[in-house]
Order: C-alpha cells, then sequence, then structure tokens
C-alpha cells in the first residue's frame, strides 16, 4: 500500500508543530524520520495512522492494501504494550479476537508469527518472564499477526540497552529480507537509520519541516557501518541536523 502526505501542518493552540510536510511511503519500503527532540517525529507517525487529525494537509492512499491484510495502519511503540496476565501467545492473539478467522486459523497465524521471530519456544511465558528485547519480539508479532500493509513503528528500540538493540536491529532487518514489508520507523538513533532506511526524512526542529529526504540504494542484508558508504551516509544525516540539534537541547532544557 503507497501512503503520500501532502501539505500537512499542525498546532498545538499557538504552538505549531509541524509545517507543509510531504513524504511518500513507497510499498516494500522502510522509510525513517529523524531529526531534533520535539520536531514531531511522533506526532506525524500518529497523523499517518490516523490517531490525530492534522490541521492541514492529507495523508492518501494511493493504492489498496493486500486483501489478506486485517488491519492496514499497526502501531509499534516504545514500551511494548502487552498484557501481564497473557502468555505470549495469548499477548499475539489479542491482535486477532475481533477478527471473523476460525481457531484453526487464528491459530496458524499466530504459530507463524512466533516462528518469524524466533518466540515459539516461548509461547506460553509469561511477559514477567521475559527480558525488554524479548517483549520488544512479542510485540513485533502481534503487528504482524494482523499482516499490516503498513506499519507505523515510534522509536521501537530505545528502551533497550545497545546490545539488544543490534540484536533487535538484526532480527528486523531479517524479518523485511524474507517477506519485505513497508513501514515508516521513528528513530533518534541515526545508526538504526541507515540500518534500516531505504529512504530517510530528516525533519528540521519545531515547527517540523521536511529538510532532506536521503535514499539509500544498497540492501538492507548485510549493512555495516564499517562500510564507507554507509558510515558517510551516517555523517551526512547529522552534519544536517546537527546545529539544530543542539539548539533543540538547549530549548528542552530550558522548559
Amino acid at each position: 500500500m503507497e501512503l503520500h502526505v501532502e501539505g500537512l501542518s499542525h498546532a498545538y493552540g499557538p504552538l505549531t508543530v509541524l509545517d507543509d510536510i510531504n513524504l511518500a511511503i513507497r510499498p516494500g519500503q522502510i522509510l525513517c524520520l529523524v531529526g531534533p527532540s520535539g520536531c514531531g517525529k511522533s506526532t506525524l507517525l500518529r497523523m499517518i495512522g490516523g490517531l490525530e487529525q492534522p490541521d492541514g494537509g492529507q495523508v492518501l492512499q494511493l493504492s489498496p492494501p493486500p486483501t489478506e491484510s486485517l488491519n492496514p495502519l499497526t502501531f509499534i511503540f516504545q514500551d511494548f504494550a502487552l498484557l501481564p496476565w497473557r502468555s505470549v501467545a495469548g499477548n499475539v492473539a489479542l491482535a486477532l479476537e475481533h477478527h471473523d478467522l476460525s481457531a484453526g486459523e487464528r491459530d496458524g497465524i499466530i504459530a507463524d508469527v512466533l516462528a518469524r521471530t524466533r518466540l515459539s519456544d516461548f509461547a506460553d511465558v509469561l511477559p514477567r518472564q521475559l527480558s525488554g528485547g524479548m517483549k520488544q519480539r512479542v510485540a513485533i508479532a502481534r503487528a504482524l499477526a494482523v499482516r499490516p500493509a503498513v506499519m507505523l513503528m515510534d522509536e521501537p528500540l530505545s528502551a533497550l540497552d545497545a546490545q539488544t538493540r543490534e540484536l533487535l536491529l538484526d532480527d528486523l532487518v531479517g524479518l523485511w529480507t524474507r517477506t519485505p514489508f513497508t513501514a515508516v520507523y521513528v528513530t533518534h538513533n541515526l545508526d538504526e537509520a541507515v540500518r534500516l532506511g531505504h529512504s530517510i526524512a530528516i525533519l528540521s526542529r519545531r515547527p517540523g519541516r521536511v529538510r532532506e529526504v536521503l535514499d539509500l540504494d544498497m540492501p538492507l542484508e548485510g549493512r555495516s557501518l564499517s562500510d564507507p558508504k554507509l558510515a558517510k551516509a551516517r555523517d551526512r544525516l547529522w552534519e544536517s541536523m546537527r546545529e539544530e540539534a543542539q539548539t533543540a537541547d538547549r530549548e528542552l532544557a530550558d522548559v
């Protein structure tokens, strides 16, 4: 499913947070959103997903979702949002309960996404018994269960330690390599952006505007910051936003 963001603007009272945003979300690709703290990345993601309505502009759906998609736009958040009294399989099942599926169809979907996220051996485990990385895998499996046309990922790895984050990055690359999906991925981590992004949109400090969209014509599998081309792309991102990031940090510190 292809989406276009056209002229999107939004304000909270007198505070303009987004101004004239134009972006293309292409089928089978991951679009990363980066920018200084407070520039409106998460607000933009919520508007793409329909959780908030913009004051101006629109999000256009240019092609229909796949026929098998149960929930075309699906969020993954940084806080996992798991029900503590439900097992891993039970948390995944929650996303399917309001859909017209037979018990066999539901069980098949759950088994498939647990296998894809390497959670099959943990199907009966409760969230309290899992590490942070494993909990986020459950959240990813739950999102995959509804076969989303577009996954909307709001800093899903930011609450994890560096080692776990690297493992989850590898998992996401592996998932996409085996079955390409479409996603919008918000992050403040430029290493994540160049590892995962087919394109990277850099937002200015508030009010957020698109400063630049960087396309990375490189396979996701095997990307490494030791690759000079990828390291150069990361440095270019930082140079593009360094001054505004420093200014935004001072502004937030003064609040």
